[in-house]
């Protein structure tokens, strides 16, 4: 009986967990794929197809599927929000990645406040908030876009206002005025990019994004941002710490 797309697809899984297939490995083509389940081309095609979009293998066009050498990027959400990171000058991006980080196609200006942002931030609608729009990328690949607002009342003409908030980010900028963070509310859903979105993450048909929205608040609930993050799934895995 012929092998179904996923059934290959979980064979091949299997080797590269098990490390049989490295990162780097060409793996089996087509033709190979062909003869060894006795499949047709198109079920071998859609076995490789899964892989990639699971995010596992990276098609090169001419040359071959291969397994894919990007690390997956840890997002521990308890270390990344720790005051002891950014109080120290070190931004919470930097902690998923360590070093790996770039952020890019920074953009920083003033709109008014969408209903969503609005409701979020405690404001009246269309309301003057400051908008942080960044991309960031590991090893020159993009994996995340995120945009952040906050109340422009408090921030206008301050370094958040700047496309470089400085050491610590603009949570330390947020606690020198006064309004320090010390709360974490986060929304978080798996859903598809629109084409746009595809193409600002440079993801392969039919991959998955996540979607993030985070509510920082001050000692008294005052929310003082709203970040809304877009991670690609096939590079992410995110784990949570807690306290019983």
């Amino acid at each position: 009986m012929p092998e179904t797309a996923r059934q290959i697809a979980d064979d091949l899984r299997a080797r590269i967990e098990s490390g049989e297939l490295m990162p780097g490995d060409r793996l089996p083509g087509e033709p190979s794929l062909v003869k060894t389940y006795g499949v047709a081309k198109m079920t071998a095609n859609q076995a490789l197809k899964i892989l990639v979009t699971e995010g596992l293998a990276v098609a090169k066009p001419g040359s071959g599927t291969y397994v894919r050498e990007f690390r997956p990027i840890r997002r521990v959400a308890n270390d990344r929000l720790s005051k002891s990171r950014w109080s120290s000058g070190h931004s919470i991006w930097a902690a998923d990645v360590d070093r790996r980080p770039m952020a890019t196609d920074v953009q920083v200006y003033e709109a008014e406040a969408s209903h969503q942002i609005a409701r979020l931030l405690d404001l009246e609608h269309g309301a003057p908030v400051v908008v942080r729009s960044r991309k960031y990328a590991v090893e020159d690949r993009p994996v995340q876009l995120a945009t952040s607002y906050l109340p422009a009342d408090l921030v206008r003409g301050t370094a958040i206002a700047e496309p470089n908030p400085g050491p610590g980010g603009i949570y330390a900028r947020l606690a020198e005025l006064g309004a320090e963070p010390v709360n974490f509310a986060e929304e978080l859903r798996a859903r598809m990019p629109s084409e746009d979105e595809r193409s600002a993450l440079n993801l392969a048909a039919g991959t998955p994004v996540l979607e993030i929205c985070r509510t920082a608040f001050t000692e008294d609930e005052r929310p003082v941002e709203v970040n809304q993050m877009l991670l690609d799934a096939g590079s992410y895995v995110l784990e949570y710490r807690l306290s019983s």
